[in-house]
């Protein structure tokens, strides 16, 4: 056991680093991406895009089904296995890309968008894609391959979207650069993904395990259609009763406050989910890594949005421009919801991981019910107002899913108020740094403006106005910076304010913090992940 435990350990924390350094290296990526082509797009393109990848992402559940997740549940697995999961893949895969082909009309009706007939037709190819990569993609995070992972989405996202859409943008393309980028990143994705672990593709249609593999599959089937309907339904019912122009204003906004989020999941919920389902007889080891978790998101990464929330404004001002004004303020509203989709995230792991992977859709279908009926009231009232929504709806997923699995691990409300007042108040500090510092900002933003034009009229006799840049990146620096000061003194100064359980999992990556903390009682508390203290 003392063996298994340490391999899980090690392979567990090397996996959740690389996930890490892959996340920020994707963050930087995909944001100035991003901003280049929606600076050059605008938000109608935009709007159009998002559309028709409302569509393909629902399209991409029919098209995966679940199967290959089942790779990642099974304990032992065997080739049989894995070509079962592939035929069916491929198969569901070109049968939905064919189905989105001829029902692209009905989209188009369904929007009153006849534009997106044409993209909703060709992004239909990224369902065969994703299918055919979703096998090799999860024998990966199986084996916790998370350095090739990132390393093949990184490579993917560069070539998708810095090598053929922004330069097709820049050319004219309008929507068909983003249509041109996503097909591009599949494709590429699904060939890197094959080579690194290359897999038999020889068909096979039923096998003694078949029954098994197909729970599985349907059982994620049915909670990624909940999840996807859950996260989604906010756009789909925009654009059904608002336009294009507001959909994208919407989409733009709620994909820089989710990218992060993504990132954060990305890099910590796979490892998570794979390590646990290798202790899934140990529900012990799976409570002390799950409140070090849920420490971490509420009292380290909670506060890093608050800051995010605080400086929307300035953001969206600096980074996308005028035409992106009025998304502002859904930006703030969707980053201060992030925690909770983080928490949410974090949480559904421990219910696949101790027999109870069928509550994830079952407690979520009432959530579902309420979020369709308010969204399909107020959806025509504007993108605030389905933001505020959309909010309250990550908030009541986060505490029905939180609470079923701290039930699963016997954690009461008691082990959690800690780590809720601790959360508070790290909020609380970062919402007055980054409030002085955009004070400071703006005050600094006049002066800025002054003075820079004096001395460009000096120079060259030209009167020049440096306010719209000024009002904007001056503020912005100055939030970012007092703000991140205030919570990086905290980590590396007062690492106590945080709580043992949080100074535990920063020790896994810095021996510094963990020396100052002195958290040398509680070892366990460090333990990432499902991780299993050695014996």
């Amino acid at each position: 056991m003392k063996t298994h435990s340490s391999d899980i350990n090690k392979q567990s924390v090397s996996a959740v680093k690389w996930s890490a350094l892959g996340s920020i290296a994707q963050y930087g990526l995909s944001l100035g991406a991003q901003i280049v082509l929606a600076r050059i797009l605008g938000p109608e393109n935009y709007g159009l895009f998002a559309i028709g990848t409302i569509v393909l992402t629902f399209s991409s559940f029919f098209s995966n089904f679940g199967f290959a997740w089942g790779l990642i549940q099974i304990q032992d697995l065997v080739e049989a296995d894995i070509r079962f999961v592939f035929t069916w893949q491929l198969i569901t895969g070109a049968l939905v890309a064919i189905g989105l082909y001829l029902l692209a009309p009905v989209v188009a009706d369904y929007f009153n968008e006849p534009r997106v007939i044409p993209i909703v037709r060709w992004l239909s190819l990224a369902c065969v894609f994703s299918a055919i990569t979703a096998p090799a993609g999860n024998l990966l995070r199986r084996n916790l391959d998370f350095r090739w992972i990132n390393i093949i989405q990184i490579i993917s996202y560069s070539i998708g979207y810095l090598g053929v859409g922004i330069p097709f943008a820049y050319q004219g393309g309008g929507v068909w650069a983003l249509v041109a980028a996503w097909i591009t990143q599949s494709f590429t994705m699904m060939v890197m993904t094959f080579i690194r672990y290359p897999h038999s593709v020889k068909p096979l249609f039923w096998y003694s395990g078949a029954k098994a593999m197909s729970g599985v599959g349907i059982t994620v089937f049915v909670t990624n259609l909940c999840n996807w309907l859950l996260i989604n339904i906010d756009r789909i019912l925009l654009g059904r009763f608002l336009d294009s122009h507001a959909v994208g204003l919407y989409t733009v906004s709620y994909n820089l406050a989710n990218t992060p989020n993504n990132l954060l999941i990305g890099a910590f919920q796979p490892a998570f989910l794979t390590a646990g389902a290798r202790l899934q007889s140990e529900p012990e080891r799976l409570r002390r890594a799950y409140l070090p978790v849920i420490a971490t998101v509420w009292i380290l990464i909670a506060p890093l949005f608050v800051l995010f929330a605080m400086i929307a404004e300035h953001l969206v001002g600096f980074l996308y421009g005028a035409a992106w004004k009025s998304s502002a303020t859904v930006l703030a509203i969707l980053a201060l919801s992030m925690p909770a989709y983080i928490t949410w995230a974090m949480s559904t792991p421990i219910l696949w991981n101790t027999g109870r992977k069928h509550y994830e859709s079952l407690l979520q279908l009432p959530i579902l019910a309420v979020a369709g009926y308010a969204f399909y009231s107020f959806a025509n009232k504007g993108i605030v107002i389905v933001a505020l929504i959309a909010g309250g709806v990550l908030f009541l997923r986060a505490v029905a899913i939180t609470t079923a699995a701290c039930r699963r691990l016997s954690i009461s409300v008691l082990d959690l108020l800690p780590l809720a007042g601790r959360g508070i108040v790290m909020m609380s500090i970062a919402a007055a740094g980054t409030f002085s510092g955009i004070k400071l900002g703006v005050a600094a933003s006049v002066y800025a403006d002054t003075q820079l034009s004096l001395i460009i009229y000096a120079l060259t006799g030209i009167n020049m106005n440096f306010t719209a840049i000024a009002a904007h990146l001056l503020p912005l620096l100055g939030g970012v910076f007092i703000g991140g000061i205030i919570l990086l003194a905290i980590v590396f100064i007062f690492p106590r304010l945080l709580g043992h359980e949080v100074v535990g999992m920063l020790g896994r990556f810095s021996g510094r913090l963990s020396r100052a903390a002195g958290d040398r009682a509680e070892p366990e508390s460090s333990k990432l992940v499902a991780l299993a203290e050695n014996d």
